[in-house]
């Protein structure tokens, strides 16, 4: 029987590669001839780069950069065996989550680390750079990144603004005032699940700007900043990108990486898939294991459990999910196309010493699990009946 494992990460307790490990474990500890093959997987956000770094033999780079305050910031980013592609995730540059709840104000922010992880990457020799964006703490369109990268944001005098969100509406012209790297001739590829055009009711600051600390007067600075620079980039190149889906995505970073780096958009989920063969591996396997820490709404909406259940199903491979927390009804199971999904944590434990105790609560279930239901999909002894 062979057995592909492909969770996501339990995040703030496991890595994708530790629930992985340990979910094989259990199993072995259950049928010692069981064959496994661990494919930790990724959505295109938190972890992404760690994922496809260490599935291609590859490295981390930890770098000094900025944050979204630019000060400094110690930040991470993958590159492949091969030395020919990039794993950037935006947010260890320009994340949310690098900010205090009373320093966010998306007017101040700027995603200039993310272009300068862009251009540690392209130094060291890359070729390819898959930006995975979401959990920003920016609205600047991508304004600091292409910053970072060699462009300038002038004003009606000809005046360089200082690339942050509440700079945009004065931006007047766009030129490439440095040419030291040839962004031509590097492929960029972005990791992206939001559909959000730009700018106006739909766009980047109205419907993101408040988490970001954002007021609804700052809300309507940073729409007009937006729909600013979109206009000056039709005006004098044509560019007419900001209705694309996507644009709106990580504060219109998404728009940045389109109109200044040429990149190409793909489902973060699907983009992390095809890098690791994921289908080429379930052409060859009997049962899918996944897991992530929390089986809700979200889960629906295309993450790794639900890309994983519509790749079972496709190819007649029953799929059973571990998770830290089961929010979804049966038929809400039965619609995602899981056979099973099994709960790791006790109804009475509080959150925060289930994270403490994960690896103990998904070592437990998983052994009780393998115990009393991984027969049922052996197909050489039993055929294949999941309930």
């Amino acid at each position: 029987m062979r057995v592909l494992i492909a969770p996501d990460k339990f995040k703030g307790s496991l890595t994708a590669t530790e629930v992985a490990c340990c979910v094989k474990k259990a199993l072995l500890a259950y049928q010692p001839t069981l064959e496994t093959i661990l494919r930790p997987v990724a959505d295109g956000g938190e972890g992404t780069a760690e994922v496809l770094a260490t599935a291609t033999n590859g490295q981390l780079c930890t770098v000094r950069v900025s944050d979204p305050l630019f000060r400094p910031v110690d930040a991470t980013y993958g590159i492949s065996g091969d030395g020919q592609t990039a794993f950037v995730e935006m947010a260890q540059a320009s994340g949310l989550n690098l900010l205090a709840p009373e320093e966010r104000n998306p007017m101040l922010a700027t995603t200039f680390g993310t272009g300068e992880l862009i251009r540690d990457a392209i130094g060291r020799g890359v070729k390819e750079v898959v930006l995975c964006i979401g959990g920003s703490a920016t609205t600047d369109a991508g304004m600091g990144m292409a910053a970072a990268l060699g462009y300038e944001f002038l004003d009606k005098k000809n005046v360089p603004l200082h690339p942050v969100g509440q700079s945009m509406r004065y931006v007047d012209r766009i030129w490439r005032a440095s040419l030291d790297i040839d962004l031509r001739s590097i492929r960029f590829r972005v990791a992206c699940d939001v559909e959000n055009p730009l700018f106006g009711p739909n766009g980047a600051a109205s419907i993101y700007g408040p988490q970001k600390g954002a007021s609804p007067k700052m809300v309507k600075e940073l729409d007009k900043g937006l729909q600013t620079i979109a206009n000056v980039l039709k005006r004098d190149f044509g560019i007419d990108e900001a209705d694309k889906p996507g644009s709106g995505a990580a504060g219109g970073l998404g728009y940045g990486a389109r109109v200044f780096l040429k990149a190409t958009f793909q489902n973060g989920f699907d983009l992390v898939s095809e890098m690791l063969d994921i289908a080429g591996e379930i052409n060859r396997t009997d049962l899918i294991i996944t897991g992530e820490g929390s089986l809700d709404a979200q889960t629906l909406e295309g993450k790794v459990i639900a890309g994983l259940a519509r790749l079972g199903l496709s190819h007649g491979v029953p799929v059973v999910a571990f998770c830290g927390r089961q929010a979804l009804s049966q038929g809400q199971l039965q619609h995602l196309g899981l056979a099973e999904a099994i709960a790791i944590t006790p109804v009475s434990m509080a959150l925060s010493e289930a994270m403490v105790q994960a690896p103990a609560l998904l070592d437990m279930a998983t052994r009780y699990w393998a115990t009393t239901r991984l027969g049922l999909y052996d197909k050489t002894q039993f055929s294949c009946k999941p309930i």
